[in-house]
């Protein structure tokens, strides 16, 4: 690197030089509080954006803790703004949907661990309750997912019509479902049963079948389909 260069890298704002780094090294050089302070742009009086990113990571705990977080949540931490929770926001979801697609091109659906490998990294460690639909082709290659809701699972979040939409968007030929359990237990609860009824049922009437549901727990699972209750 020339004088003239350690001079700008020098004089940069706080805030712009992880673009700088970026730009001389590339993304993979930085840290994760770099990358999100160059989605946040600027921090604020007394804060530069990779200060302010930095906290928000340590308040978050872990990337999927940030992950999990929605806008009013970001918003609750101190120097983060809608903008700014926006842009965070975003800059996560290209990379989750750029994570699915890019699993989805290689998973086939043989059996339910083939299933629960597919949502695991996804879902374990999450602090609410995601409902995730993978839909599948006539091989039982997965063609698509898609999480349908987030919070206490109940027939009032997951409806069949949700369900079923997006699995003819897909043009699936049929679904695999799965969600996870923040406590750990994947034990299947009255309403995780009810639900899975409900939905086989809807699938029955529009040609698409529901092939199992996964319960994820830490580290393991239960097959709804294994146990009998679809």
């Amino acid at each position: 690197m020339d004088s003239q260069a350690v001079h700008l890298l020098r004089d940069l704002p706080g805030e712009e030089r992880p673009r700088e780094r970026m730009l001389q090294y590339g993304a993979g050089a930085l840290s994760h509080s770099e990358l999100l302070a160059i989605l946040i742009r600027t921090g604020r009086q007394g804060e530069s954006a990779v200060h302010l990113a930095q906290r928000v990571l340590n308040e978050a705990g872990t990337l999927k803790g940030l992950a999990d977080l929605n806008l009013s949540e970001l918003m609750q931490i101190k120097g983060v703004g809608p903008a700014k929770a926006v842009q965070i926001k975003a800059g996560i979801e290209l990379g989750l949907r750029l994570s699915r697609r890019s699993s989805a091109d290689k998973v086939v659906v043989r059996s339910p661990h083939d299933a629960y490998e597919a949502v695991a990294d996804e879902l374990r460690d999450l602090r609410k309750e995601h409902f995730v639909c993978l839909f599948l082709n006539t091989k039982n290659h997965v063609i698509g997912t898609e999480t349908l809701s987030v919070g206490s699972l109940n027939a009032s979040i997951v409806h069949p019509r949700e369900v079923f939409r997006a699995a003819i968007k897909c043009s699936s030929a049929s679904i695999v479902c799965a969600h996870n359990h923040p406590s750990g237990d994947p034990a299947p609860s009255p309403e995780d049963i009810s639900l899975t009824r409900r939905l086989v049922e809807a699938g029955r009437i529009v040609g698409i079948d529901v092939l199992d549901h996964i319960v994820v727990g830490d580290g393991t699972y239960v097959s709804l389909k294994e146990q009998g209750l679809m």
